[in-house]
């Protein structure tokens, strides 16, 4: 995704219009009072306020560099007031921080709250005391939230093949987000295409020449993946309908057809287990990886986002090995539960949370 600043903010603000020209007559604001929002804003960003903060960069393939540096309210501010839109953001969120938001609203249990979808993310409820970082004063609760970023995680330790490195080096953003690309919904696809197109390469594997559409970067999308992974019937039909849709590969056999899925299985079971990983991290953080005195600490970890929800040989396998690395006794606490736009209903409770007519209301 690529373009102006402009040209995105004012799609978001032609949107909205858009959208509150549909309200019916009993959601219109009172007059002299303007409409207020909680923007979800799911990229890297430096917050100076509840309602104010200035982009980091780009991640989730998207480079707009007008945009980098900017407060992002402010761009959205300025096209609102281009279309006509009286509104004002009275919350910009996280989509991490608004999925624990509205898990955290609807049930005090939840600690931690994870995004896979198109990109990753986590954020969770941190002792305010455990944090170096924090020079401020501590707030009443003791309690602050941490947006870990961790789809900019990378390490020695990640287990990345030349397939990842060469998605790496031709990526809009290369050397950032490594975690995320080896995991999340917007890259699953795309690993396996890579592979499979060293397979047509270098073995021959769709016969003597190699597909075309084979070489076009993410025309193999993960939900494609998926379904090939579901595939149960007995000759792969769907495995050979993708093929034949989407890379225009016709004539495949069952051989091929197994081993395509079996690839699928592969990608996905790393990008599983990599996710299970670092919830267990979070877990580990704040001492909830024991079970102590036999004292059960219910643990509940709010999720989101599309490859989660849709892929379920993924969101399996992840918490199978969740069960594996913390123990049968250990995870019997820990609840992955599905917090269907999460994030969307989290900024809709901070910004109410924020209204500039909350006091007015309450005296």
């Amino acid at each position: 995704m690529t373009g102006s600043s402009d040209a995105l903010f004012d799609y978001i603000a032609t949107a909205l219009a858009n959208f509150v020209a549909t309200e019916g007559e009993g959601l219109h604001p009172s007059p002299g009072k303007q409409r207020e929002l909680g923007f979800t804003f799911s990229f890297p960003v430096r917050q100076t306020s509840i309602s104010s903060g200035n982009l980091i960069k780009w991640t989730k393939g998207f480079s707009i560099d007008d945009t980098v540096g900017e407060d992002v309210v402010g761009e959205l501010t300025k096209a609102m007031e281009r279309v006509g839109l009286d509104m004002r953001v009275s919350a910009l969120v996280n989509d991490t921080i608004g999925t624990l938001a509205g898990g955290r609203y609807y049930n005090p249990d939840v600690i931690a709250a994870v995004i896979l979808g198109t990109g990753t993310n986590a954020a969770y409820v941190e002792r305010a005391q455990a944090i170096p970082k924090w020079h401020g004063l501590l707030p009443k609760s003791g309690e602050m939230v941490i947006n870990m970023e961790w789809g900019n995680f990378r390490s020695s330790h990640l287990p990345l093949t030349e397939y990842d490195q060469d998605l790496d080096v031709e990526s809009l953003n290369p050397g950032e987000q490594i975690f995320e690309k080896i995991i999340s919904g917007m890259y699953l696809g795309e690993i396996v295409r890579r592979v499979l197109l060293k397979m047509a390469e270098e073995a021959a594997f769709f016969g003597d020449t190699v597909p075309p559409k084979l070489k076009i970067p993410f025309i193999l999308r993960t939900p494609h993946m998926s379904a090939m992974h579901h595939d149960e019937s007995s000759d792969l039909r769907v495995v050979g309908s993708k093929l034949k849709d989407i890379l225009e590969i016709s004539h495949t056999s069952l051989k091929m057809r197994k081993a395509i899925v079996e690839l699928c299985d592969i990608v996905a079971t790393r990008g599983a287990r990599l996710s299970a990983a670092g919830i267990v991290g979070i877990i580990k953080k704040l001492g909830r990886d024991a079970v102590k005195d036999g004292e059960k600490q219910k643990s509940v970890i709010a999720m989101d986002g599309g490859l989660y929800e849709h892929y379920s040989k993924f969101s399996t396998c992840m918490e199978s090995t969740l069960k594996e690395l913390l123990g049968e006794e250990v995870s019997d606490n820990i609840v992955i539960k599905l917090s269907n736009d999460g994030s969307g209903i989290g900024a809709a409770l901070l910004a109410a949370s924020h209204s500039q007519y909350l006091e007015v209301e309450e005296s």
